[in-house]
C-alpha cells in the first residue's frame, strides 16, 4: 500500500487549500527597477517618482532611470539606481552641479542639456551628451524628448532666466506625455502645450512665477496631473485652489519637496 493512498485525504486537501490561500495573500514582489510611488501609468508600465529636493527628482519607467537636475549631496542618490538619462534644464547651481555629477555613476547615462550647460560640463561625464536648443528634439535612452522654451517675462538679456538660455522638457513615455518646466514663467510655449498627462511646474519669486501666474498657465494647457515643484517660499495650497477653481478635473498633487535634514 502506498503512503499517499493510506494518508487521510481530507486533511491533505485542507493543507493544500491553506497553502494556496497563504500564497494568494502574500504581497506582490517589488519592481526591482522601480523606486517610489506610481506617478503615472503608461502602456509600458508605471512611471515611479522619488523626490530628492527642490527641482531634483529621480523617476523610473520601463527599465529606465531618469535623473532630473541632480544636485546636492551625492549620498542622497546612493541607494537609487544609476541613471540612464540625465536631464539638466539650465546652468544655475540648483539645477546643474558638476561636483554632484562627478560623484554619480553616469557611465551608462545620456545627458540632455542646453548650450549654457554644455559649455561648462566635463566632457567625460556620461556615456553620451546631447545639446538641445529651445524647440529641438532628440531621442535619448529610447525616450523622445522635446526642449521647451523656459524664461522670464518680459524677455530680457539681464533676466534671471534669459530667453534661449534654459529648457523645459516634454518626454514621451509610450502613450503618455510628461512636461518638466525648468525655471520659467508662463511663456507662450508652455501655454500652447497639448496632451500633457503629467506636469512638473515651478513657482518661486523672484526667480520664476508666483502661484497665480503658475495656475493661470496650467489652466491654459490643462495637464491631467500636475505637481508643483521648485516652490520654496510659495503657498502651494493657493496654487491648488486656483487650479481647481478653474478646472476641477486637473489633479493637483502636493508633495513635500523640502525634507528636513538630520
Amino acid at each position: 500500500m502506498s503512503f499517499v493512498s493510506s494518508y487521510p485525504r481530507r486533511p491533505l486537501l485542507g493543507l493544500l487549500a491553506l497553502l494556496l490561500c497563504t500564497s494568494l495573500s502574500l504581497p506582490a514582489a517589488a519592481d526591482s527597477t522601480g523606486i517610489g510611488p506610481v506617478a503615472l501609468d503608461t502602456e509600458q508600465g508605471p512611471m515611479r517618482l522619488h523626490i530628492v529636493e527642490h527641482a531634483s527628482f529621480v523617476a523610473t519607467w520601463h527599465g529606465t532611470t531618469i535623473y532630473n537636475d541632480p544636485v546636492g549631496d551625492p549620498a542622497r542618490y546612493a541607494d537609487l539606481p544609476a541613471p540612464d538619462l540625465i536631464l539638466i534644464t539650465h546652468a544655475h547651481h540648483d539645477h546643474f552641479a558638476p561636483d554632484t555629477l562627478a560623484a554619480l555613476d553616469t557611465s551608462h547615462a545620456t545627458i540632455v542639456m542646453p548650450e549654457a550647460v554644455a559649455k561648462d560640463i566635463d566632457p567625460s561625464v556620461g556615456d553620451k551628451q546631447i545639446t538641445l536648443n529651445n524647440g529641438e528634439s532628440a531621442t535619448a535612452a529610447g525616450i523622445p524628448i522635446q526642449a521647451i522654451p523656459a524664461y522670464n517675462l518680459p524677455a530680457s538679456p539681464d533676466a534671471h532666466h534669459p530667453k534661449g538660455w534654459g529648457n523645459g522638457y516634454v518626454l514621451t513615455l509610450a502613450d503618455k506625455r510628461v512636461y518638466i518646466s525648468g525655471d520659467t514663467e508662463g511663456v507662450p510655449a508652455m501655454r500652447a502645450l497639448e496632451d500633457i498627462d503629467l506636469a512638473f511646474v515651478c513657482m518661486n519669486l523672484p526667480y520664476t512665477m508666483d502661484t497665480e501666474q503658475a495656475a493661470d498657465a496650467v489652466l491654459d494647457f490643462k495637464p491631467k496631473i500636475v505637481y508643483p515643484y521648485h516652490y520654496r517660499g510659495q503657498d502651494v495650497e493657493d496654487f491648488k485652489r486656483r487650479v481647481n477653481a478653474g478646472d476641477s478635473n486637473i489633479e493637483v498633487r502636493l508633495l513635500d519637496w523640502y525634507p528636513k535634514s538630520g
